[in-house]
């Protein structure tokens, strides 16, 4: 797919990331990642939302930090994916328990407009739509990004899931 992004780049996508980690100095790593990220080839950080503390899901632990970026990217979803487990490996990352406590989490979430369902690799994420803490962040920086699979712009899921559920635990830090 040949797409023009928002700065002119043949053949740049625009993607969705989100970070999270509830181990070590957080709010150093998250932002130190967002700087790897950008250093990386083939991507470039276009927007960041702001910091946010969350309540834990999963095995009990430290509440976590999360925030979403918007990249601009040449690479595949794949080696986008790639580049992230890298990052977070150099974070120090440790997969032990699911859903349990780690340095740093990248998840892709979005990709273009493009739905990918390969071994190790959905996009869009598979709960994005059902996790205020990754909805919350990215709609700070695009409310009307339309989910691919379910057509409603980030927004729209946002106030979906607040009709569901009530939103706690994701405490905006400024």
């Amino acid at each position: 797919m040949t797409e023009h992004s928002a700065s002119g780049k043949l053949d740049w996508v625009t993607a969705a990331i989100a970070l999270g980690g509830n181990l070590g100095d957080s709010h150093r790593i998250l932002l130190s990642a967002m700087t790897a990220i950008d250093q990386a080839r083939g991507i470039q950080v276009i927007a960041r939302s702001p910091l946010y503390k969350t309540a834990p899901v999963g095995p009990p632990q430290p509440d976590y930090l999360n925030a979403c970026i918007l990249v601009e990217t040449s690479l595949t979803p794949r080696a986008l994916l790639q580049q992230l487990l890298t990052i977070e490996n150099q974070f120090g990352r440790v997969r032990q328990e699911r859903w349990g406590a780690r340095s740093l989490d990248l998840d892709l979430l979005l990709f273009s407009d493009q739905i990918v369902d390969l071994p190790g690799l959905t996009v869009p994420h598979s709960r994005l739509h059902e996790r205020p803490f990754v909805l919350i962040p990215l709609m700070n920086i695009a409310p009307q990004w339309p989910h691919p699979i379910f057509g409603k712009t980030i927004a729209q899921l946002v106030d979906q899931l607040s009709m569901t559920t009530p939103i706690t635990g994701v405490e905006r830090l400024d």
